[in-house]
């Protein structure tokens, strides 16, 4: 992002963000998962794919998510601020930290969620017009429980050639979140027609609604 995300898209760019592309439309649940709890409580998942304006925008309407927050995270607090972390050298992604009810939503769902709706797995560094590290494709995992299901998910998703291309989305122990600056927060719910946000991130949600209707909530 650059200044408030006020980039030029081309329409090669558009086209790239357009659609994260898999083989055969396969979308198939992880075998590898927790199961639902049996009581109601709240739990994180932190995830980074591309923008965190959309990935915001994309959970706040799952199933069992109680809350999203954008902010950064990978890299040292001294640099967890909007204009360090754009320069792309700090180590941090752009990255949300999802609460959810684990008794309505497992966390095998929620990447689920990640993978075919979110964002593009297998985009190095980038995301449509996004370039650099801080766009990185990331699971930041809290816990052992987290780590093997985010990387059976993967084995899985790439022993059955799901994605037309290789899955670069790195599993790495989660040291930290920083919450990013208020501006950032619900920008999409701020800012609605903001071309950004009407080009790459509204065409995702109408995706959830439409391809997994059982996890889509208004």
């Amino acid at each position: 992002m650059d200044t408030i995300k006020r980039k030029v898209l081309t329409i090669a760019a558009m086209l790239v963000m357009a659609t994260t592309v898999w083989a055969a439309g396969r979308t198939p649940d992880p075998i590898v998962d927790s199961p639902l709890a049996t009581v109601k409580g709240e739990r994180t998942a932190v995830l980074a794919g591309g923008c965190f304006w959309g990935l915001q925008a994309i959970f706040e309407h799952v199933k069992g998510v109680t809350g999203v927050t954008v902010g950064y995270s990978g890299g040292s607090a001294q640099s967890a601020n909007y204009d360090a972390v754009s320069d792309g050298s700090t180590g941090h992604t752009e990255a949300v930290r999802i609460t959810y009810d684990p008794s309505q939503i497992t966390y095998g769902q929620l990447l689920k969620v990640f993978f075919f709706v979110a964002h593009d797995p297998t985009e190095l560094n980038r995301q449509g017009p996004d370039t650099g590290t801080q766009y990185r494709s990331v699971i930041f995992c809290s816990n052992a429980e987290q780590h093997r299901i985010a990387q059976a998910y993967i084995n899985q998703l790439s022993q059955a050639a799901v994605f037309e291309r290789p899955i670069v989305t790195q599993v790495v122990g989660l040291r930290a979140f920083y919450k990013a600056e208020s501006y950032h927060q619900d920008f999409a719910i701020k800012h609605p027609n903001d071309s950004y946000i009407v080009i790459n991130d509204l065409p995702k949600v109408t995706r959830l609604r439409q391809q997994f209707p059982g996890f889509y909530v208004p």
